[in-house]
C-alpha cells in the first residue's frame, strides 16, 4: 500500500480524469441550475454541447500544462495553472455563447448561468482532488517511522513562514510538533494548530518529550549565546539544527526549503561582533588613501568590506593571486558602485613592483595582511617564507618610510610568540622588523611613520583553517583527521578580527604590539566532533576519526604573548597591549638584512641557523631543524 501511494501517476492519466471530473461537473451544473429535471439533458441538446466543453478545457489544460505536475506534490504554482486553465476556457464558453445569443440569434447553446456553476464546480473539485492525493500521500504513504518530528524555534513572523514552507515542501512529511519561543506572551496559542511553548530550563528534556527529530531556529536576530544554548541542547538530545537564513537572502522576497541550512560551527564558536562606529576610526580612516596588502585573502577582504563603510577616499587591493583579486573586484563592483578602489597584481617581494604602487597613489594608511601562513608548508620551504614574509614586509616597511605613509599596521600571529616553526619564525622577525624600524625613527627624530603590530589566533572558517577542512571531510564521508587528542587553539571570527585591526589602528601611536582577547582556548578534537554531530552523524557509526600525529612545527597549545612580555590593558576592553622590551634598533636592522641576502644561497640550514640566532625562544618542534636549536 506504501509503495503505492509513493508511485507517480501517468501525465495522460491526470489528463484524462481531469476531463472526466470536467464532464461530471457539466452534467451536474445543468442538473443544479434546472433543479434535477433530467428531461432538460434532452430538450437543451447537453449530449452535444458537452464534446464542445471537454474540447475547449482540454486546450486550456494542454496549454497551461496542469497535468504536468505530481498530484501528491501538489503546489501553489499547480493550482495557479489550474485556476488560469479553467477561468480561461469558462471566459471562452461564455463569449462563445453571447455571440451565439446575441449575433447568430441561436437561443440552444449553452446558458451563461450553467457555465458560471461549471466553472465553480471543476475549480472546487479538481483542487479537492489535488488536496487528496496529497493527503493521502502524505497520510498512507508514509509509515510513521518516516515522519519527522519538527519543533520550530521562534513563533514570529519569520516562524509563521517557515511552517508554511515546510508544509508546501514536497520531498519529506513532515510533523510539527511545537513551537517554541522566549515571549511568555504567545505561550498556549496556535499558529496554524501548531502549539506556541515557552521553552523550559531544560531544553534538552523537554525536546525529549516532544520526541522531537528537528529543531529550525526561525529567529532572524537570536543573540549568540542563546543560539549556543539551543545547539549544545540539540546535540545533547540527538536532535538535528537547522537554521532560517536572513531575510535579505530569501529568493524573491520568498523563503525556499532549500535555504534552510544547517548550524555551522562558526554560527557558534564566535563572540557577537559589535558594530564600530567611533569618531576615533572615522577621523582615521575617512577620505584616506588605503593600501591593503594580501586583499584578495579571508581576513583581507572582510577588512576592506569593513573599511568601505568609513568612506575612504580610495582603497588600494594589492595581492599576487589573479583568481581570488578578480573575484573580489567583481564583488566590490556590483556592491559599491560609487566606491573608489584600485586592483593591483603584484608580488610584494618585487620591489619595483611596490615602489611604482606607492609613488603612484601615494597611500596614507597600509594595511600588511599579506603572508604566507601554512606551518607545514613553510617547513618545508624555510627560504620561501624569508621571502615573502620578511622581505616582503621590509620592502613595504622600507616604501612606507620613503613615501611619508602614516601608520603600517603588520597583521601577525600566536605563532610567533615562542614560535616552533618556521612560519611562527619569520611572522616574529617581521614584528621585530617593523618595531626596530620605529624605533630608529623615533630615535633619528626623522618624521616618522608610526609602526603597529596586532597579533591573534585562528580565525574561524579562514582560508586553509581546520573547519573548512573538516567540512570537506565530513562531506566526503570521512575519516576526520586531527593531528593530536590533545591538540588546541584560540579562535576568533573574520568580522570580529578585521573590527578590532581596525581599533588597533586608531589608538596605536607606534611601536606597539597589540593582543586580541581570544577567549578560550578550544580542543580541536571536540570542534571536530561537534561539527560532526552539526552534520547529523554519528562518530564511530557513519564516519571515523583518526589521530595522524603532530605535523612538524605544530604546537599543542599555541600563546599570545612571550613570558617576558608585559601585557597591560588598553581602553578596549578586548585589546591588551604587550610591553616587548626595546629592541636595538639599528643591530637589529642590519641583522634582518643579513637574513634575507641569505635567500639567493637557497640554502635551508643557513636560513634556519641565522634565524635561531635572532629569534633565541624559537625552539623547533617535530622538525628536521631541532638540530639547529640554541642551547643554553
Amino acid at each position: 500500500m506504501q509503495q503505492f501511494f509513493n508511485q507517480k501517476m501517468p501525465k495522460q492519466l491526470v489528463f484524462g480524469i481531469d476531463l472526466c471530473l470536467c464532464a461530471l461537473s457539466f452534467l451536474m451544473a445543468y442538473s443544479l441550475r434546472f433543479n434535477f429535471d433530467l428531461r432538460k439533458y434532452t430538450e437543451l441538446s447537453v449530449a452535444q454541447m458537452l464534446p464542445i466543453v471537454l474540447a475547449v478545457r482540454a486546450t486550456a489544460f494542454f496549454y497551461t500544462r496542469t497535468y504536468a505536475g505530481i498530484l501528491h506534490y501538489t503546489s501553489l504554482d499547480d493550482l495557479r495553472k489550474l485556476f488560469v486553465a479553467l477561468s480561461s476556457s469558462s471566459l471562452l464558453l461564455v463569449l462563445a455563447q453571447l455571440f451565439y445569443n446575441k449575433v447568430l440569434g441561436y437561443q440552444n447553446f449553452i446558458p451563461i448561468s450553467v457555465l458560471l456553476i461549471d466553472y465553480f464546480l471543476c475549480m472546487v473539485v479538481l483542487s479537492l482532488v489535488r488536496g487528496w492525493a496529497k493527503i493521502v500521500h502524505y497520510e498512507w504513504g508514509h509509515t510513521s517511522s518516516q515522519k519527522v518530528n519538527v519543533v520550530i524555534f521562534g513563533a514570529g513572523e519569520v516562524g509563521s513562514i517557515t511552517l508554511r514552507t515546510l508544509q508546501q515542501d514536497m520531498g519529506t512529511y513532515y510533523r510539527f510538533v511545537s513551537f517554541l519561543d522566549d515571549d511568555p506572551n504567545k505561550q498556549n496559542r496556535e499558529i496554524n494548530g501548531v502549539p506556541i511553548t515557552l521553552p523550559s530550563d531544560d531544553v534538552v528534556n523537554q525536546l525529549k518529550a516532544l520526541e522531537a527529530d528537528l529543531l529550525i531556529v526561525a529567529v532572524q536576530q537570536l543573540p549568540l549565546l542563546r543560539r549556543r544554548q539551543l545547539v549544545e541542547a540539540c546535540l545533547a538530545a540527538g536532535v538535528q539544527v537547522l537554521v532560517v537564513p536572513p531575510m535579505y537572502k530569501w529568493i524573491n522576497g520568498e523563503l525556499s526549503f532549500k535555504q534552510i541550512r544547517e548550524v555551522r560551527i562558526e554560527d557558534i564558536l564566535g563572540r557577537p561582533a559589535a558594530e564600530i562606529d567611533s569618531p576615533l576610526l572615522h577621523t582615521e580612516l575617512q577620505n584616506r588613501t588605503i593600501l591593503v596588502t594580501g586583499a584578495a585573502g579571508s581576513i583581507g577582504s572582510e577588512l576592506v568590506r569593513q573599511l568601505i563603510q568609513f568612506k575612504p577616499k580610495q582603497l588600494v587591493l594589492l595581492d599576487q593571486a589573479e583568481s581570488a583579486l578578480y573575484d573580489l573586484e567583481l564583488e566590490l563592483t556590483e556592491l559599491y558602485v560609487k566606491l573608489n578602489f584600485e586592483v593591483v597584481l603584484g608580488d610584494i617581494c618585487n620591489k619595483d613592483r611596490m615602489e611604482a604602487v606607492f609613488r603612484t597613489f601615494q597611500p596614507e594608511l597600509v594595511f600588511h595582511c599579506a603572508a604566507y601562513k601554512h606551518v607545514p608548508v613553510m617547513e618545508e620551504n624555510p627560504s620561501e617564507s624569508l621571502n615573502t614574509n620578511i622581505l616582503g614586509t621590509k620592502v613595504l616597511a622600507d616604501l612606507a618610510v620613503k613615501y611619508q605613509v602614516q601608520k603600517f599596521v603588520l597583521l601577525s600571529t600566536d605563532k610567533a610568540v615562542n614560535p616552533t616553526s618556521v612560519m611562527g619564525a619569520s611572522k616574529r622577525l617581521c614584528e621585530m622588523y617593523v618595531q626596530a624600524m620605529d624605533h630608529y625613527l623615533r630615535d633619528s627624530g626623522k618624521m616618522r611613520t608610526r609602526f603597529i603590530t596586532t597579533r591573534f589566533g585562528n580565525v574561524l572558517g579562514s582560508t586553509g583553517s581546520v573547519i573548512p577542512r573538516f567540512r570537506k571531510q565530513i562531506a566526503e564521508g570521512g575519516p576526520v583527521t586531527v593531528t593530536h587528542p590533545d591538540i588546541s587553539r584560540y579562535f576568533m571570527s573574520i568580522i570580529e578580527a578585521c573590527q578590532l585591526v581596525l581599533e588597533a589602528a586608531a589608538m596605536g601611536n607606534g611601536g606597539e604590539i597589540y593582543i586580541f582577547d581570544m577567549g578560550d582556548s578550544i580542543k580541536i578534537v571536540d570542534l571536530a566532533k561537534k561539527m560532526i554531530k552539526l552534520s547529523g552523524l554519528t562518530l564511530g557509526k557513519d564516519i571515523q576519526l583518526v589521530y595522524t600525529g603532530l605535523r612538524p612545527g605544530e604546537k599543542l597549545e599555541e600563546e599570545l604573548f612571550h613570558e617576558n612580555e608585559a601585557v597591560q590593558a588598553t581602553d578596549h576592553p578586548k585589546i591588551r597591549l604587550a610591553n616587548v622590551p626595546s629592541p636595538h634598533s639599528e643591530q637589529i636592522l642590519k641583522e634582518i638584512q643579513v637574513l634575507i641576502d641569505l635567500f639567493v644561497t637557497q640554502d635551508n640550514a643557513a636560513v634556519i641557523k641565522k634565524m635561531k640566532q635572532l629569534v633565541p625562544e624559537y625552539v623547533s618542534q617535530n622538525s628536521v631543524y631541532q638540530k639547529f636549536d640554541v642551547r643554553p
